[in-house]
């Protein structure tokens, strides 16, 4: 059986950790290469680099902040934001990224996925997913940072882009960001039933209890900001957790 993986979210703007509510509201979090070694050391299995303003902006992400937080951690690092071409990815991965996350520019360019995993391989080809749920109760994908949402619906979204090389999914519920109500389990499980890949989740969790919940509804690994951020758990007391809850963990 694989384990569970914990994974603390990095949202970075102007040098900056920050976090908000639904993408906006943002507040500083703290320093983003000190709290990667923190959170390295309370045995997070993984970190996300989320660049969150550089697609707004139209930019590429910052390189010297992935290679701050590399010089920091040995563990693996997926990053994302801005990513518009292949070249793009690269620098990433040069830059010390294990994984590359793309949103907006796949939707728009969806053999950029194609081209990706090909070259770097599925492994290192994230389709990082926000969704938003819609009146008719399904969800359609939503894009840059949130600024727009569109008429393409997220499970079918999620299948084509797999098809298309994708090796894992980044799915955040906009509609649970920053809200502190815990995950949106009805799309964890319409995605994770819809692909044959990891599904992370992420949006919304702010107790122990939100985490089981995800892996439960069919996650293979569970993503967070606030909590870690502002000191009110630390990665190893959610795993202590979830083992006490027959989750299996790496400890």
């Amino acid at each position: 059986m694989l384990t569970a993986r914990i994974i603390p979210c990095l949202d970075v703007k102007n040098g900056r950790v920050v976090k908000g509510i639904k993408f906006e509201n943002l507040r500083d979090a703290g320093d983003p290469a000190e709290l990667a070694r923190a959170y390295a050391e309370q045995g997070a299995d993984e970190l996300v680099l989320l660049d969150v303003s550089a697609t707004p902006d139209g930019r590429r992400t910052r390189l010297d902040w992935v290679r701050r937080v590399r010089a920091e951690i040995s563990i693996p690092l997926s990053v994302g934001g801005g990513v518009r071409e292949l070249d793009d990815a690269a620098a990433l991965l040069e830059a010390g990224a294990d994984k590359v996350g793309i949103n907006t520019a796949a939707v728009g360019n969806p053999g950029l996925l194609e081209s990706m995993a090909g070259t770097f391989g599925s492994q290192c080809t994230v389709l990082a997913l926000d969704a938003a749920r819609n009146q008719s109760g399904s969800w359609n994908v939503v894009i840059r940072s949130g600024r727009d949402r569109l008429e393409l619906d997220a499970v079918e979204w999620a299948r084509r882009a797999v098809d298309l090389g994708a090796g894992e999914i980044l799915l955040t519920s906009w509609d649970r960001d920053g809200t502190r109500q815990g995950y949106d389990l009805d799309l964890l499980s319409a995605i994770s039933k819809a692909v044959n890949v990891p599904v992370i989740a992420s949006g919304g969790a702010s107790q122990p209890g939100h985490f089981l919940e995800a892996l439960e509804a069919g996650a293979d690994a569970v993503l967070a900001a606030s909590i870690f951020h502002y000191g009110e758990y630390t990665v190893g007391t959610l795993k202590e957790f979830l083992q006490n809850n027959s989750v299996e963990v790496r400890l």
